[in-house]
């Protein structure tokens, strides 16, 4: 029990990891970082692979983290919305998948498909509230463009990705099974 707690968390560090380090690569353009997403794939691998706990934390950290070391995003407003909204994808799409025996493919892209939607909306009101606190609005125009037209990409990369990550993930852990049984 203490290795496979013990095991969680470092997994759970690595994507962390990997959620700091990965929009180091579309940093220099931030548009591209806008549109990939390169921060919303390791936390919700994490919540698939980890659970929904250690999802939502990661989710939840990583983009005060990533403020804190590179100024990007910035901690308000930005960091606060976007921590909402990544720790939402950790926890539902970690959530669905573990209380599930279902852990099929098809499975795996509704727990997606649920978490992208469920994040986008907890974006769409925090982002909504945060900059009516500062007198901006923030429109019905504004939350489908930025949540759905701009990030198509990002969208695209993580129905790609994600489920071909779990499909590896998978394997493997039916090929461990196979070898002690």
């Amino acid at each position: 029990m203490k290795n496979n707690v013990m095991k969680t968390m470092v997994l759970s560090a690595m994507f962390l990891s990997v959620g700091i380090v990965l929009p180091l690569l579309t940093m220099q353009i931030k548009e591209i970082g806008d549109t990939l997403l390169p921060m919303h794939i390791p936390v919700m691998l994490c919540g698939l692979i980890c659970g929904p706990q250690y999802g939502l934390m990661v989710g939840l950290i990583l983009p005060f983290v990533r403020g804190l070391l590179f100024s990007m995003p910035p901690l308000y407003p930005n960091a606060v919305w976007m921590s909402l909204e990544l720790a939402t994808y950790g926890f539902t799409i970690g959530l669905m998948y573990w209380h599930s025996k279902k852990h099929t493919m098809t499975y795996t892209y509704f727990c997606l498909l649920t978490s992208m939607v469920s994040g986008r909306i907890v974006w769409g009101i925090a982002k909504w509230i945060l900059l009516g606190l500062k007198g901006k609005p923030f429109t019905m125009q504004a939350f489908i463009t930025g949540g759905f037209i701009d990030a198509i990409p990002g969208i695209i990369l993580q129905l790609i990705l994600i489920p071909a990550i779990m499909g590896a993930v998978n394997r493997i852990k039916q090929s461990k099974n196979d070898v002690s049984n």
